[in-house]
């Protein structure tokens, strides 16, 4: 793959292994005696190894908890190659998508509060989404022809992905609409970014987007906080959540997973990666960090109903709507790649219908490697995954850092490690 330069954002980092190419050396088996605490799962240890060692990843973390608690904790390979440093349980991670599942738990703290209500008019909170536009095409000279919008945006369509906002890494016109008129991406976190159109009207369909950065945006207008405050005050610290956050410390940098990106020849070159740490805005749907072992805290907490470590963060039947379709008869979308750079086409579950909650994919039908069917499940641009699974009361979580999203070997990996845990338990 060639030098990514789309996104200022991946020039931002400071990591000395940038340039350096992975070196065998860096990828002898490095297994930090994974722990089995509920079930025989020596098949994942194998997995993980197995994909250290024919250089499928430099380093993976996977972890899983039951509704007794943590169950599985493999760490295997090289959180920096360059260094030698091995994957430990608080080796840092950009979250990236997997962002927003703490903005949905914060928005619907708010909701349960009673100070906003999924039904409104999301502009009644962000005048900005007043008079939204609709992108309808462009003239013979290349310029974006908009229309206004017929429908208003509620705070519904945000949390659903079913506002009209959507990504340029997976949309053709948006990607063209930036080039054209040189707004900025929303991964460079600055505000001009929410200055794109809708590209179809609000409630129409589903389509992955930009709408959770909006609800991150909502949560600060209606808390009258920041995004880093109002996650840190009343989701982290409840939870012991202590390595999670959008502003990273110097001790927290030199624990960070290096970054790789997958070469034409299926190796792994290390790059530079960072968030941007003097943000103009939090960015909900993709600018945090955090740790293994703290987001499996946020899964557990989830899992139990949004009680963990003696605090109730949400009450049990919030979790559950959270949980369920929130889209009707609509459907979750490929999302057809318009960045390979960045993503491989993505679809979890291709060969059934999927839903949306708030703010997660929910297979209607078993999965292929153990879910149940109703699991709740997300991902992270840097090929980081999670599951939930309210049935057999599971949750799991596969940690890499690794460009392009869902990398057919990180993937493949996610599988074995599913299927290894579930074959486990049983």
């Amino acid at each position: 793959m060639n030098e990514i330069t789309r996104r200022a954002v991946l020039t931002r980092g400071t990591m000395a292994a940038a340039a350096a190419y992975l070196g065998a050396s860096a990828v002898q088996a490095a297994s930090q005696s994974p722990r089995h605490l509920g079930g025989k799962f020596e098949s994942i240890d194998a997995a993980m190894m197995k994909a250290v060692n024919d250089k499928s990843v430099a380093g993976a973390i996977a972890m899983a908890a039951t509704q007794k608690g943590m169950i599985y904790e493999g760490l295997f390979g090289k959180a920096n190659p360059a260094t030698g440093a091995p994957m430990r349980p608080d080796t840092v991670f950009w979250l990236l998508s997997m962002t927003k599942a703490i903005t949905a738990t914060a928005c619907m703290q708010l909701v349960e509060q009673g100070r906003l209500k999924l039904d409104d008019d999301a502009s009644k909170y962000l005048p900005q989404l007043a008079a939204p536009k609709v992108l309808v095409g462009f003239d013979a000279n290349g310029q974006p022809q908009l229309r206004p919008a017929k429908n208003t945006i509620k705070v519904h369509h945000l949390l659903t992905h079913t506002s009209g906002y959507t990504y340029a890494n997976w949309s053709d016109v948006i990607s063209r609409y930036e080039t054209a008129t040189g707004l900025p991406d929303i991964a460079t976190c600055e505000n001009a970014a929410f200055n794109v159109p809708l590209e179809f009207e609000p409630g129409e369909r589903w389509q992955y987007g930009i709408s959770m950065d909006w609800t991150g945006k909502l949560v600060e207008a209606v808390s009258d906080q920041s995004l880093e405050v109002y996650f840190r005050e009343n989701i982290f610290q409840p939870l012991g959540m202590k390595d999670s956050g959008f502003l990273i410390g110097s001790e927290q940098k030199r624990r960070v997973a290096t970054c790789f990106s997958r070469e034409s020849d299926g190796g792994l070159k290390a790059m530079p990666f960072e968030m941007p740490q003097r943000p103009e805005f939090f960015m909900g749907g993709g600018g945090a960090f955090s740790t293994p072992r703290d987001y499996m805290i946020l899964l557990q907490a989830l899992l139990h109903g949004g009680k963990f470590n003696g605090a109730q963060i949400l009450k049990p039947e919030t979790v559950a709507m959270m949980m369920q379709n929130q889209i009707g008869d609509l459907n979750v979308r490929k999302m057809e790649s318009a960045a390979p750079a960045y993503s491989n086409s993505f679809d979890q579950f291709p060969d059934q219908k999927h839903k949306w909650g708030y703010s997660f994919d929910i297979n209607t039908e078993a999965g292929p490697h153990g879910r149940s069917a109703g699991s709740v499940s997300w991902a992270g641009l840097l090929n980081c995954y999670f599951w939930i699974d309210p049935v057999r009361k599971v949750t799991g979580s596969l940690f890499t850092q690794l460009l392009p999203f869902y990398d057919d070997r990180v993937v493949a990996l996610y599988g074995d490690f599913e299927r290894g845990l579930y074959g486990g338990l049983a």
